[in-house]
């Protein structure tokens, strides 16, 4: 190992900053829970004198076995002592060891933001960190705007940074704040920094050049001994230095050490992203679903013989998976490792039947590729000659205004069990696909009660000739779940309601089946 790192997570401050982004009290509590336990160093809870959420963290702060939680402020206001701001004082009760405050180290915002001398402007910055260090607080100093702040002026950006730091910061953090330095203008200038001052740095990059983990990496490289960001890089405009990139960056990469333990950092993305009530973005480097999946056939043989060929790290590193998508790109390769994975003979002749039929039906626009239920059932069909536990013979759906603009709708549905009982049933809905599925539902209940648990919990209807306009096909892909596990389904028609039909059912038909597999 080259070194220790340490990581201060602000995804409960910066993070929440988002457009969009609200967190509950009990939502931060949980983060915090979780950021523990993935043992970050620092956890920036938020300010504790800017919201009743944040104060009632800080009232009656969660405990923690690994990470310090941190309370966020500013400096004084101009004109008032440290021991008269309202902000300070919150900070100095809060039930917290440390404190993180930030100051201005940039001239062009005391000219045009706080329009106070820059020496008005050092002697609050010492006055806040001696005030909070009286306290017994130990001080993280943002140098909010630093590199551009050293550009414009260097001694006075560096003026800045003495001053928290003889003021007795433990810790100066230099912000590229508007997001707009490269890295080798960072390395440089936190190099320069480190060389001049002599105290232990920190770094915190916004990513609105899309650059701030490649800065935080190049800050370290030149001598940055904190790294600050968010998990899954949320935060205001473009968001924060991504520490799901950072640390395992730092780790697998460049031999640095840090306390967070790898394996659960893919668990902990995913589950901030459900709190935070945003869908996981499927392509992040190292947690992302994407990341470690493959899809042409020469990389999956070539994966199977050595997952190195096409992997730069072990996906069990980060706690993420290897995934194989079938496709009809995938060869022969692809479909012998999903035979296999589903405990299935996978000889030549199984792999060409399914390998024939999955192009056929890509070739109609149908897609396996995010449809793992449907997939599984098209190779179960083609290799198994599995029974349809229902048929559908015939359904309607009929759309009728009824004034006021009121539109109602209603589906009627005939289904048959593999030995001719028929059950039609009818259901009103609140659009048509609806309508066709509560009446589907309703009519395998009395075959199979089972059903009476699934529920439908995403929708996607794709036009996939735009071309041909109202005539063109469309992919619908509906996303079901049991309450325990869930799976996707596809359909593919020129008419809509029968393309959500298809998918549908062969959600049904794979809930009803998967016990039976399962216990074979």
């Amino acid at each position: 190992m080259t070194g220790k790192i340490l990581v201060f997570d602000t995804t409960l401050r910066d993070g929440s900053q988002m457009e969009g982004m609200t967190f509950s009290l009990e939502d931060k509590k949980d983060i915090v829970s979780r950021l523990d336990d993935l043992k970050v160093d620092f956890i920036e809870g938020g300010m504790p004198q800017s919201n009743p959420t944040d104060e009632g963290l800080f009232s009656d702060p969660p405990k923690t076995e690994h990470a310090k939680l941190v309370a966020f402020g500013s400096t004084c206001r101009p004109g008032t002592h440290a021991s008269d701001d309202i902000g300070l004082n919150r900070l100095a009760d809060s039930d917290t060891e440390w404190i993180c405050i930030f100051g201005k180290s940039w001239r062009f915002h005391l000219d045009n933001v706080l329009r106070i001398t820059p020496e008005d402007n050092l002697a609050l910055i010492r006055d806040s960190v001696r005030y909070l260090v009286s306290k017994g607080k130990k001080v993280i100093f943002d140098a909010e705007h630093y590199f551009d702040g050293f550009i414009d002026d260097k001694e006075f950006a560096l003026s800045v940074v003495r001053a928290a730091h003889d003021a007795g910061a433990e810790w100066i953090t230099l912000c590229d704040t508007n997001g707009g330095n490269l890295p080798t203008t960072i390395g440089r200038i936190v190099a320069e920094t480190k060389d001049i001052v002599g105290c232990n740095i920190g770094i915190h990059c916004h990513n609105d050049s899309d650059l701030a983990v490649a800065c935080t990496l190049a800050a370290v490289d030149s001598g940055a001994r904190m790294v600050q960001g968010t998990i899954n890089g949320i935060g205001e405009r473009c968001g924060n230095a991504n520490l799901c990139s950072v640390v395992p960056d730092l780790m697998l990469k460049m031999g640095y050490d840090t306390n967070v333990d790898l394996s659960k950092l893919t668990f902990v993305s995913r589950a901030i992203s459900e709190i935070s009530n945003i869908a996981h973005n499927s392509s992040m480097p190292y947690v992302g679903s994407k990341a470690f999946t493959h899809k042409a056939g020469m990389h999956i043989d070539a994966l199977l013989k050595n997952p190195q060929t096409y992997e730069h790290v072990a996906p069990e590193a980060i706690g993420n998976r290897r995934n194989y998508l079938v496709s009809e790109q995938t060869g022969k390769a692809g479909i012998s490792k999903k035979l296999m994975d589903l405990g299935m003979n996978s000889d030549d002749k199984h792999i060409d039947s399914v390998l024939k039929h999955i192009k056929d039906m890509e070739s109609r626009g149908y897609q396996f590729e995010g449809a793992d239920a449907s997939l599984e059932l098209l190779i179960r069909r083609e290799c198994d000659n599995i029974t349809p536990p229902f048929r559908i013979p015939s359904f309607r759906v009929y759309i009728d205004e009824i004034g006021g603009g009121v539109i109602k709708y209603e589906s009627i549905i005939k289904v048959s069990n593999p030995s001719g009982e028929i059950e039609h049933t009818a259901s009103d809905g609140n659009g048509p696909v609806d309508a066709l599925n509560k009446a589907l539902m309703k009519a395998l209940t009395k075959f199979f009660p089972e059903v009476n648990n699934v529920r439908l919990i995403d929708y996607k209807v794709r036009v996939l000739d735009e071309k041909a306009a109202t005539a063109a096909p469309v992919r619908v892909m509906i996303r079901s779940t049991d309450g325990k596990e869930q799976w996707t389904t596809v359909g593919v028609s020129t008419d809509i309601i029968e393309a959500s039909l298809i998918a549908l059912a062969d959600s049904m038909e794979y809930h009803i089946l998967k016990k039976n597999w399962r216990e074979q």
